[in-house]
């Protein structure tokens, strides 16, 4: 019977990573004889060709595609559960990898991180913010333990929780002829250089909340990734900016930025984490979101 190794996925993974055969086996400590043996023997159990050559290159065939995606899935796994055996065998409670998909709470982030290290002393934590299957693809591939998102997607596995309510707002420059409105309209964009966060437009709330239904398009879109070059380029004049009021209260007076509401109702939003429902019982976890629920990011 065909015997698929944890080593036959680590080989079919490197490859992909390194592009050759030659560095994948200095990757993982192998001749390169050794690694050629132990696929052209999983090829032939299986009766399946991974790789074909293309000139000086390989290539995966179909069965070597499908078998690089499961590695992908797999080592992650794999390398977590070796990690926590580790850790429990050295006395550690483990490690907590936060993932973000909020870019502006990195801030917020901090001041429960901080605490959390004082009263966990025996857990470490790590934040990510590439994920190689998006958020929620890296918690069920176990590439993350905790997801921080504005956007939850619930699936059966999954359980969000709601840690704080924020509202999302449009930035404007001391000179804008919106400072002093009560609110912006969309149309008012019609005009603007719209600066937000590098994330596709369709999960961005001002295009989705705000602009995309009234059928409107800002003149132009700018990604920028630093918070603080985006209320620079805001109050230098240089267009407009989408960011939570929480956000803009902090960091406001410091760049003479002003925040003004989204349509007369405003664009409402939480802040969610999200955790494998089978790991809501690890009481460092929990300590993380109790602490999390009891220190929302206020403005």
């Amino acid at each position: 019977m065909p015997i698929l190794d944890r080593i036959h996925l680590a080989i079919i993974h490197e490859v992909e990573r390194e592009g050759s055969l030659t560095a994948a086996a200095r990757k993982l400590n192998l001749t390169q004889s050794a690694l050629s043996h132990a696929i052209a023997k999983l090829e032939a159990q299986l009766d399946v060709q991974i790789w074909r050559r293309e000139g000086r290159s390989l290539a995966p065939t179909q069965a070597g595609a499908f078998l690089q995606a499961v590695a992908g899935r797999l080592l992650p796994q794999f390398s977590l559960a070796e990690e926590r055996l580790a850790q429990f065998a050295a006395g550690s409670r483990g490690k907590l990898r936060i993932g973000m998909e909020c870019h502006p709470c990195y801030q917020w982030l901090l001041k429960i991180v901080a605490p959390y290290l004082d009263a966990w002393p025996r857990v470490e934590v790590d934040v990510r913010q590439k994920f190689q299957f998006g958020g929620i693809g890296a918690l069920f591939g176990h590439e993350i333990d905790m997801l921080v998102t504005p956007d939850p997607l619930h699936k059966p596995g999954l359980r969000f929780t709601p840690v704080f309510d924020y509202e999302q707002v449009l930035v404007v420059g001391p000179n804008h002829p919106l400072r002093a409105a009560p609110f912006a309209r969309p149309e008012a964009l019609n005009d603007e250089v719209l600066i937000t966060y590098p994330v596709p437009a369709d999960r961005l709330d001002i295009f989705t909340q705000f602009l995309t239904p009234a059928g409107i398009s800002p003149r132009r879109h700018m990604p920028i990734e630093t918070t603080d070059i985006m209320l620079l380029m805001v109050a230098h004049g240089r267009g407009v900016a989408a960011l939570p009021r929480w956000l803009v209260v902090e960091y406001g007076a410091r760049f003479d930025v002003h925040p003004v509401k989204l349509g007369p109702e405003g664009v409402a939003k939480q802040i969610h984490l999200g955790l494998r429902e089978a790991d809501e019982d690890i009481d460092y976890m929990r300590a993380f979101v109790a602490l999390a629920r009891t220190n929302p990011a206020r403005g």
